[in-house]
Parts: C-alpha cells; structure tokens; sequence
C-alpha cells in the first residue's frame, strides 16, 4: 500500500489540476513519423499501430517512474522485475525488451526528443534517468524502421516540454510507506519569441525489501526561441540515481519472509549528463528541415555481492596448488587422461599472482568455507552524434502526399572495466571482507583468466542511418506508404590490460530495412489498416565479447572472448481497424489489431554448464504474435478505459539450449527446444482498465486495474516446469481542488495488499549449502 499527500500548484497541465466542468482528453491528430519531431502525420494514414499518450497521462499515474504510466495505458507492455526494485524494472512491449539490466537482449529503440537514449554498450536504457514530470508526449510505435537499430518490437518516442508548450509554475510533495519521499517542480515561460522551462524531480524510497532503497535526482530544462517559420531549442538534462536491487530470491527464503533477499550487497549508481540543440527552419510552403546536435555522457557504477564457485585445488595439480583454492571445473570438459595442466588453469590467485591457501583447519577447508566475491564494474560512455532531415508536404500529381527523408549518426566511446573481490557470504547472505580468512580482500583472477579475471576495454560503436518514408494518397481515404532505411553499424573492441586478447575485434553490419502498408478510411470514424516492415540491430559490444560458449562470461563482469555474432532482422506484419464515434453523453474511440514478428538469428542469454556464468548466442528463429484492443469513453463527467493483449512468444526451431539449474535439464544441463515453445518471461495474457468520475468539478475519484497472466520461468525454454503465477492489481486515487493554487491527492496502490512476482529464474540450491543457513534450500526457483 502506498499513501501520497499533499500536492500544489500554481499552473496546471494534468487533466485533473484545475476545477473544470469536463474531463477533456488531448485531441491528437498527427504524429510524428521519425525521433525528430516536425511536421505530423495524419494519425489515420499510419499503417500500424502508433500510440500516444499526453503529460496529463503521466500526471494522472503520479508515479515518478516512466515505466509505470506505459504499463497502465498501453495494453501490450509488460514489466519484470529482474533486479527486484521498481525504479529499474524492465519494460517489455510485445514482446521485446527495453531494460536497464546488461545482459538482457535489447528489442526497442528508444528517443528523448529525437536523441537516442539506448545506451552504447549493451543498448541498455536507463528508465530512471528520465523526469516524468518533463515529459509532454510519449509516442509508442510498431512497423517503422525508420527508427534505427534496435526497433525490433517497436520505439518509444519521448517528446519532452519546453516553454512554448507549458506556462506557469507546478510543485508537488508526496509522501507513503516504506519511506516513500518525492517532489517536483517544474517552470515555464515565454517571453515573445523566447521560451524557458525547467523540470526537477527527485525520490527517496526505503524499499519493501530489505536493502533496496532508491535515491533519483533528475532535472531537464529548454530554452527556446521562434520566428516566422523557424524554432530553435537548447535543451540540457542531468540525472543521478543510486538504486538497491534486491534481484531475485529462493522461494524458500520469501516463504519465510517476503523481504528476504539472496546476497549483497547489490547496488547500482548512474549518473548522465546531456545537451542538446533541436530545431526546425521551414524552407518553403511545402518544404521544411529539421535536425539536432547532441552530446551525452553517462556512467554506471555496479557492485554486486555473490556465492564464490570455488572448491579445493586437486590434487592432480601442480604442488604450488594443491591445498589452495579453484574455480570449480565440473562444468568443463576434460581431457583424458586429465592433465596437470588442465587442473592448473582453474587455480585461484590475487593480485600479486600469489595462490591462495585454504583457511586454517583439518579437512577440506576449501570446500567447507562459504567463499563469496564483491564484483564491481564501472562504465563510462560518452556519445556525440546528429540528426537532419527533410520533411515535404506538397501534392504529387494532384494527390496528398508527405515525404520524409533523413539521416543520422550516433559515435560512442566506452570504457568496461571490472574486477572481483574474494570475499565471505555470512549467514545473512551478506558478503563482506573477512581477515581471518587468507585471500579475502584481494582482487583475484584465475591462472587461465577462465571465470575471475580483472578485465579492462575500450569500445568505439559508429551508428550511420539514412531513410526515407512517403505516405502518398491514392483516392479520398486511402493512403499509401512506402519507404526503407538503412542501417550501418561498425564496432571496435580493444583489451587495455593485454590479458584478453580475444576480446580484440572489429566488427561491422549493413542492411536496408524496407516497410510498406495501406489505410483505407470506411468513413469519417472508421479506418482500417494492413503494413509490413523489417528491422534490425547488430549485437552490443558486450555481447559481441561475450560469445563464446567454451569461455562463458559472469555477466556483466567478465568478458573474455570475442566471436562474431550475426545481426538480428525482425520482419513485422500487422493489421487492424481503429475509429471514433459520438455516442449520447460522450465519446467512444476504440482500437483493434493483429500482428507477427519473424525473427531470424535472435540473440538470447543463455547459461552455461559453470554456474553462475552465461554467453550470448544466435538462435534461428522466434515469433511473436498476438491481438491487441483498446477502448477509451469519455464525457463530461467520466473518463474510461480498456485493453486487453494477447501476446503469443515461441522459439520455431529445433535444438537444445543451456539451462543447467532448471531441474528438468538433461545430464548434459540442456533443455530441448522444439518449434511453439513459449520464450520465458513474456505473459500471454494481459488485460487493463481504469475510470475517473467527477462527482463535482473540484473532486475527482479513479480507479486502475490489471490483470496479467502467468509466465514460464527464464531457463525453463523447454516449457517443463510450473510457471511464474499471474497476478491482478487495483490502485484507487482522489484528487480534490482546494483552491485554484492548492490541490491534494491520495493514492491506494495494490489496494488488496497481495504479493506477487514479476521474474522469476533458477538457481543452483547447493551453492549455499556451507553459508550457514537456518534451512536447507532444496528448490530450484
């Protein structure tokens, strides 16, 4: 449960901010075809499914993470929870990924006022750099490569506010449980043909787990000017976050207590800087520009407390090792006879390249003593990069037509280095440094460099895009569109230490993506649509140097080898009917449409044989494929909603995938996967409704509910296992205007106070069989 009071403004731009005699929803006609926003399309010409929702969306939910707002009003987003905190939780939307969590294969591109905010190492985004607060449009699209890379599923295209668009001054205060703190504030004006904006935003919340609080400070401004048909605006934004990830824990451990959490510490700090320069200059009657200049930096520090996969040295090894400690090497294939220098490669040592002794004692003291590491890694990254394009709105033959043709480039530099501390998991699952025991503190590295390994590299990712998109109008209510784009993308690799000299590499993916569909109008509400697309992204630098499945990676803190992976290319088909019509009282608008992606060479996260590690690797095909509906009704009084998804993920090959610590796996550890089995993680049912009422034009009551259906467990690719179990939701909120300046608000989420699980995975039970536990974990969940 969580209770938000008060809040006050001074200028308002959320629907329920001042006293009205009706809730009017922004009329939203055109939309922006490209991250730059220009010229609109006609929303009814689009041959896809493009969806939009408006700062008062966002003010509605409260809610000061972006990923919440998307979640309650765009039918088929889905959120997981892989690191356990709501500040960074995954977005999903039809069944492709935009997450914070490296390692998680990226499918949505995703804009912040036409600058790409898919990080530079592994396409990561950072959902809790962005102030909700500043944000005046969020545009959801599907079937537009004209996106970029990594529009797979999809883009999210934020627009944020300026002082042009947003006059006055709003603060708000909320405060809740579990130590829940937060305000906003944001400033605008304008001053002839000069603008200035300013949004900042800030949170501090103790978390309902235990070690998982979130601290967000956040601030963007706008300073814009504007003549007879030109606009320019300097934007800038800044951003520091430190958030405790909780991540998931043995359902033995929750069973006890729902708080629990399986090894610390776990602790993510961002920080993120950007400026930017946008701008429009209208050339002719028909003919316009657009284009925008951009600087961004970003950097990431992770520390991360885990269960050492350690064991005794054999003793086979050379005598310098034995009675030392290893990695252990079940896992790896071994020769026969086994060698000596087989068994020497897993041997542990520090910095110093010294061996490290077993504690004191009889017996096999390696074995028995609950061995952890604190892995850090930091990430610093910088991207420079601009966008020009022109826009044409002039007839063709006497015929309506808009044509867009652009380009882009995005340079990135990135430094990765990471490095692992042995450490002792005590019997709080906390991993800290103990001097009793040898070799705890040091920063360790096997004699191979297999598993622990300090690593340090740089990464030089060149993103070159040219496209050209044309709607033309064939016949009063029918539109044609038709254009592609053309994706370059060149990456570079290189190991500062000199120790991994597989990570070395340079790589570089080519392909035009076309895209094609057709609208036709039945009548002044009503229009149908059918489109086709293609899109692609080329690996990440940090899967690019984490390939290959005889050196798997603790990802995101060993990189160790660097194997070419193939580029993956979505092909989207969809079509669908959406339309508007008065009916007595109000107006109902409503949305329904089916689609397929084809995926050739998908790139998954797959684990390996070693526990606790994992590599990437191109599977030959998935598909999504699914039904999507939406009603909005609105009136004087009411504002309703609905949608409901149905989104079907399946591999459609055959063969077997690494999935050791799923319980079913075979004696090797793999699971067979044969066509039509669902891809983990990815609910196949999902349904959203909610209202506002005004029973008098100062006082507002809603309501928001969902209900997702369950998922199969990531690991569980074979679909063998019981799955992850559905869940419903119902947040209530009131709103009432005190005064013109002051209003206050109250806020009831998950009213029914019921717990419930957005990830879920396997582990191995026995690696902390010597931690000291009050029960002996058993389940693999």
């Amino acid at each position: 449960m969580l209770v938000l009071l008060p809040a006050m403004a001074a200028a308002q731009t959320a629907s329920d901010a001042a006293p009205a005699p009706a809730i009017t929803l922004p009329a939203v006609e055109v939309i922006a075809p490209s991250p730059l926003a220009g010229i609109g399309i006609d929303r009814d010409k689009v041959p896809g499914t493009a969806r939009s929702l408006g700062a008062e969306d966002f003010a509605r939910t409260a809610s000061p993470y972006v990923t919440d707002t998307l979640f309650q009003r765009i039918p088929d987003i889905s959120l997981s929870d892989p690191n356990g905190n709501s500040a960074v939780q995954e977005l999903s939307y039809r069944g492709f990924a935009a997450s914070p969590l490296q390692g998680t294969p990226q499918g949505l591109a995703v804009y912040m006022s036409g600058i790409r905010l898919n990080e530079a190492f592994g396409d990561t985004v950072n959902w809790d750099l962005i102030p909700t607060n500043a944000i005046d449009r969020a545009d959801v699209w599907t079937n537009n490569p004209v996106f970029g890379l990594n529009a797979l599923g999809g883009a999210v295209s934020l627009q944020m506010k300026n002082g042009f668009t947003f006059d006055g001054f709003e603060a708000e205060m909320q405060g809740g449980s579990f130590g829940r703190r937060s305000g906003a504030a944001e400033y605008g004006v304008q001053l002839g043909d000069y603008s200035g904006y300013l949004a900042a935003q800030t949170v501090h919340d103790s978390g309902w787990r235990f070690k998982s609080p979130t601290n967000l400070a956040r601030v963007f401004g706008d300073i814009g000017w504007r003549s007879a048909g030109s606009e320019l605006h300097l934007i800038a934004m800044a951003a520091s976050t430190s958030v405790g990830a909780s991540a998931a824990t043995p359902v033995q451990l929750l069973e006890r207590d729902d708080r629990a959490v399986y090894t610390t510490p776990q602790t993510t700090r961002n920080r993120a800087a950007l400026i930017g320069l946008n701008g429009t200059q209208s050339l002719t009657d028909t003919w316009s520009l657009q284009g925008n200049l951009y600087i961004r930096g970003f950097q990431q520090h992770h520390e991360d407390g885990n269960l050492a996969d350690t064991e005794r040295c054999s003793n086979s090894a050379s005598p310098q090792f034995r009675d030392h400690l290893c990695l252990q090497d079940d896992g790896f294939p071994r020769p026969n006879p086994v060698t000596t220098a087989f068994r020497d490669q897993f041997a542990i040592l520090d910095q110093n390249n010294n061996p490290i002794p077993c504690p004191p004692g009889s017996g096999n003291s390696c074995g028995t003593t609950p061995y952890g590491t604190i892995d850090r890694t930091a990430t610093r990254a910088t991207t420079v990069g601009g966008s020009l394009q022109a826009t044409n709105t002039g007839q063709v033959f006497e015929h309506g037509n808009h044509l867009v043709v652009g380009g882009s480039i995005d340079r990135s530099t990135v430094g990765f280095v990471a490095d692992s501390t042995l450490g002792f998991v005590n019997p709080d699952l906390t991993t800290t440094i103990n001097p009793a025991i040898p070799g705890n503190g040091a920063i360790i590295h096997t004699l191979s460099g297999i598993g622990y390994a300090p690593l340090s590299i740089d990464t030089r990712n060149t993103y070159y895009g040219a496209y050209a998109l044309d709607t033309f109008d064939l016949a009063a209510g029918v539109a044609a569109t038709a254009g592609a784009r053309l994706n370059l993308a060149d990456i570079t690799i290189q190991d500062r230490l000199g120790t991994s000299p597989d990570l070395n590499g340079k790589h570089s993916y080519a392909r035009l993506n076309p895209v094609a569909g057709l609208t036709y109008k039945f009548a002044a509400g009503l229009t149908a649509y059918a489109g086709y697309s293609e899109a692609n992204r080329a690996p990440t630098p940090l899967e690019l140097a984490c390939s290959n499945k005889a050196k798997p990676c603790l990802l995101e803190n060993f990189l160790v080898a660097d194997p070419s992976l193939k580029q993956v290319v979505a092909r989207t088909y969809e079509t669908g009917v959406r339309g508007n019509m008065p009916i007595p009282g109000g107006r109902l608008e409503g949305k329904a449409g089916l689609f397929r992606i084809d995926s050739t060479d998908d790139i998954v996260n797959l684990a390996s044989l070693i526990a606790g590690r994992g590599f990437f690797q191109n599977v030959p095909g998935t598909r999504r494929q699914g039904l999507e509906t939406s009603l909005q009704y609105q009136s004087d009084q009411w504002t309703a909603y609905a949608g409901y998804s149905l989104i079907d993920a399946t591999y459609q090959f055959t063969g077997d995938l690494p999935s050791p610590n799923n319980p079913l796996a075979d004696a090797n550890g793999n699971v067979q996967v044969v066509p039509g089995k669902s891809i983990p993680g990815i609910p196949l049912h999902q349904a959203k409704f909610g209202f506002d009422f005004m029973p008098t034009p100062q006082w507002k009551l809603g309501a928001d509910a969902v209900a997702v259906g369950s998922r199969f467990f990531f690991g569980d690719d074979a679909n063998q296992n019981k799955k992850l179990p559905g869940y419903r939701l119902l947040n209530l909120h009131t709103s009432y205007q005190v005064t013109k300046e002051v209003q206050v608000f109250l806020l009831l989420n998950t009213a029914f106070d019921r717990r419930y699980a957005l990830f879920g995975t396997f582990f191995d039970p026995r690696a902390s069989a010597n931690v000291g536990l009050p029960i002996i974990l058993t389940d693999h969940r």
